[in-house]
C-alpha cells in the first residue's frame, strides 16, 4: 500500500454530513468518483482549483477542509 500524502482532508466527513455520494461530489466539482475516493484516502492531492471548489461546495474555509499532516 502506498504511503498517505502529507495533505490530509475532511472531505469524507463533510460529504457524509450532507449526505452526498462520491459520484455526486465528483459531478458537483468536475472530477470522477474515483478521484474523490483517492482524495478521501489521501492517495491523491487535488488541484488547487478542485480544492477550492470542494471547500466552496461545503461552505467551509479551504484550511478547514485540507491541511498539512506530517
Amino acid at each position: 500500500m502506498s504511503k498517505a500524502l502529507p495533505i490530509a482532508n475532511r472531505v469524507r466527513e463533510l460529504r457524509e454530513l450532507r449526505p452526498m455520494t462520491q459520484s455526486e461530489l465528483g459531478d458537483a466539482v468536475g472530477v470522477t468518483r474515483q478521484t474523490v475516493a483517492a482524495i478521501e484516502q489521501r492517495r491523491y492531492s487535488p488541484s488547487l482549483e478542485t480544492a477550492f471548489r470542494i471547500a466552496r461546495l461545503f461552505d467551509t474555509p479551504l484550511e478547514a477542509v485540507f491541511f498539512w499532516d506530517e
